[in-house]
């Protein structure tokens, strides 16, 4: 089902960087985020409420890759290193991931980069659905759109290999989790307008499940949480790109 969203037309503007990061332009607008009680699998940290984000973004099409990693830092951390550079950075932590964050800043001059809040990142993946999944209920048809622990033979995969969701980002579902910049904490019933997550918390949000996981663990409003100082071989992230400069 879909949302009162405004959904990126085919033709929304794109945009490539030095190290071929693309990114997509995510528009403002107002969805439910977390989940409805009858949703199959649902956990009670999923409280749905309405969020409204106010300002566009450009969110990056793919997970950073081993190679965009390796660009940039020269030393590759993953465990899946032999399976392509086009498969996730993976083992990275959220520390690590600021480290890259900040250069990646330095490199163009300018603090455009970030990693995606919680509730920008589930506005993403829904792309205008109030399904557990982008495209609908059904996880029996999760195959076609995520690397998970009934079709992933215990590794990550490289990006690109399945469907997108409708505002063309791949791999939200599966691969490997990926970070968010809040912290790990609850989020209340009420109304909010562009949340920055919790005020406090144990360690920082994780969302989209991994190779590693089953598919519950996939659905757009799923949550976790993970130590900032962790990496491992099911965690990566994506970078938001600010729209207005």
């Amino acid at each position: 089902m879909k949302t009162g969203i405004v959904s990126p037309q085919p033709d929304s503007e794109r945009l490539t960087n030095e190290l071929d990061m693309e990114f997509v332009h995510i528009p403002p607008g107002t969805f439910m985020m977390g989940s409805p009680e009858e949703e199959l699998g649902r956990v009670d940290n999923e409280i749905l409420h309405q969020v409204t984000l106010t300002k566009g973004f450009f969110m990056q099409t793919t997970p950073v890759t081993q190679k965009q990693w390796n660009l940039l830092v020269k030393k590759n951390p993953s465990k899946f290193r032999d399976d392509g550079d086009d498969c996730p950075a993976e083992r990275v932590s959220w520390h690590d991931v600021q480290k890259f964050i900040g250069k990646m800043n330095q490199r163009e001059n300018a603090k455009k980069y970030r990693l995606p809040t919680e509730a920008e990142w589930e506005y993403a993946c829904r792309a205008g659905t109030d399904t557990a999944y982008y495209f609908g209920n059904d996880a029996d048809e999760l195959e076609r759109y995520a690397w998970y622990n009934k079709n992933s033979e215990s590794r990550t995969h490289p990006a690109r290999q399945l469907e997108p969701n409708e505002w063309g980002l791949y791999d939200m579902h599966g691969n490997v989790w990926e970070w968010c910049l809040d912290l790990y904490g609850k989020y209340s019933s009420d109304s909010v307008t562009d949340p920055g997550g919790s005020s406090s918390g144990r360690g920082r949000v994780i969302r989209g499940g991994s190779w590693y996981f089953g598919a519950n663990y996939c659905r757009s409003a799923l949550r976790g949480g993970s130590n900032p100082d962790n990496g491992k071989s099911n965690l990566g992230f994506r970078l938001l790109m600010l729209a207005d400069m």
